[in-house]
């Protein structure tokens, strides 16, 4: 999805909220972000896979969303702490339910259940 999306004030509500965390990691990153600050190579360990530079590019955009803050210590080396603002603190528990909902889809696919019997309870 583009990214300007999620700045034009002419699409669905849904669409530029999706915009923001479109992509393999920034929901994850929300989710380790969530419980604690953290440095980036907690990030990495927490999301395997996550390659340094994605995650350098996922967290600035998300800096510029306005989700995360970056908080650089002055001592050396340079340490740097991600953390959740408000604003990313909002979005994580407006995608609970949607977690919610995803988990139960997956107990149902586990369960061998289709969409429709798992709604005709």
């Amino acid at each position: 999805m583009v990214r300007s999306r999620a700045q034009d004030p002419n699409v669905c509500g849904v669409t530029a909220a999706i915009a923001v965390i479109d992509g393999k990691w920034k929901t994850g990153l929300l989710w380790a972000l969530e419980s604690a600050p953290r440095r980036p190579g907690e990030l990495r360990r927490l999301l395997p896979g996550l390659s340094e530079k994605v995650l350098t590019q996922a967290l600035r955009d998300m800096e510029a969303d306005g989700l995360v803050h970056r908080e650089v210590h002055d001592v050396l080396p340079l340490k740097t702490v991600y953390s959740l603002t408000e604003f990313g603190r909002d979005l994580s528990e407006a995608l609970a339910p949607l977690s919610d909902w995803g988990h139960r889809r997956l107990d149902m696919l586990t369960a061998g259940l289709s969409a429709e019997e798992g709604t005709a309870s």
